[in-house]
């Protein structure tokens, strides 16, 4: 069973200096992430399907959760192809994107679905909504997303007293500050740069997981 928390790591092939977003996510993977999510704010959904597809499919291969960001209709469409059984498979949304009761009408019971809070407000909110997860952020400031609302580990911690659902931190996290987000209860950190900008994925991978568990 695909597990909620651990290192979740976006592909974002913006971020990923050059190098093919599947083979960065491949990567990730055998450094022992657990979530993958495909992030790709650029293109049209025609020109990410294949690299989606490539990813969902490494994903179950590892029995590794891989999300959507924002594109329901794109889970789906891959969700159709793949054993659901396996690497669990679904939809990361935002504040402003579809609500997340709009959502859970048109995706499967089975689906996945986080949602990105900055509050316990928000967060409980979305737990009764459906949520699966909810992700807190931004917690040390971040170079990959613009207009986003300032958050903290304390913050955080708030929102994990506040809610039953895996709490995920995000937001500048990396190697050097995720002590403080584990500290404060997360369930798991999400990282984009961390993995995706590093020399080495994999064994940036690694590292992650061995802090997180350590």
């Amino acid at each position: 069973m695909a597990k909620i928390g651990g290192l979740y790591v976006l592909i974002d092939p913006a971020a990923c200096k050059g190098r093919d977003p599947v083979e960065v996510g491949r990567a990730a993977l055998a450094g022992g992430a657990s979530m993958l999510q495909w992030r790709d704010k650029l293109r049209d959904k025609g020109e990410q399907l294949a690299e989606a597809r490539a990813l969902y499919a490494l994903c179950q291969e590892h029995d590794a959760v891989f999300i959507v960001n924002d594109h329901a209709d794109l889970a789906l469409a891959l969700a159709q192809e793949g054993a659901r059984e396996r690497g669990g498979i679904g939809v990361h949304v935002g504040q402003k994107d579809l609500p997340l009761t709009e959502v859970r009408r048109i995706v499967p019971k089975y689906f996945l679905v986080g949602v990105s809070t900055n509050n316990p407000d928000e967060a409980q909110a979305a737990e009764v909504a459906g949520a699966t997860y909810v992700a807190v952020g931004d917690i040390f400031g971040t170079a990959a997303k613009q207009g986003t609302r300032p958050a903290s580990p304390q913050r955080l911690g708030e929102v994990k007293q506040a809610v039953a659902v895996p709490v995920i931190g995000i937001g500048g996290i990396n190697l050097g500050n995720l002590g403080d987000v584990v500290a404060a209860g997360a369930d798991g950190i999400a990282v984009i740069s961390a993995v995706c900008g590093a020399d080495d994925p994999e064994s940036a991978a690694r590292a992650l997981v061995a802090a997180i568990e350590g």
